[in-house]
């Protein structure tokens, strides 16, 4: 699945994009626990937006990072993203609205 198809499904914006293409999908806010069991080329949604969320992304193998309800990301996330080509979007829905639209692709 790609960025586009992401995107049209949870009425997402794209701040950072990239070719990435994804299976997998993981919910979730607490960063270790992500880092430990997020599949690798996932989507991540989540509402944290700081520099430390793409971090995580790079450890865990992340390719899109989805902030959930509104949330947007701050400068040095968006920053880190374009720097690890790590596509993130933002959409106004809750993590479960979208967890359940994606989850129905």
């Amino acid at each position: 699945m790609n960025i586009e198809k992401i995107a049209n499904a949870i009425d997402a914006n794209v701040v950072v994009n990239s070719d990435a293409e994804i299976e997998r999908f993981y919910v979730g806010d607490f960063l270790s626990r992500v880092m430990g069991s997020a599949p690798s080329d996932s989507c991540w949604l989540t509402v944290m937006n700081n520099v430390n969320v793409a971090g995580v992304a790079v450890l865990a193998e992340i390719k899109i990072i989805v902030l959930c309800e509104g949330v947007m990301p701050l400068l040095d996330l968006k920053s880190r993203c374009e720097m690890e080509n790590i596509a993130l979007l933002t959409t106004r829905m809750s993590v479960f609205e979208a967890s359940v639209k994606l989850g129905n692709l």
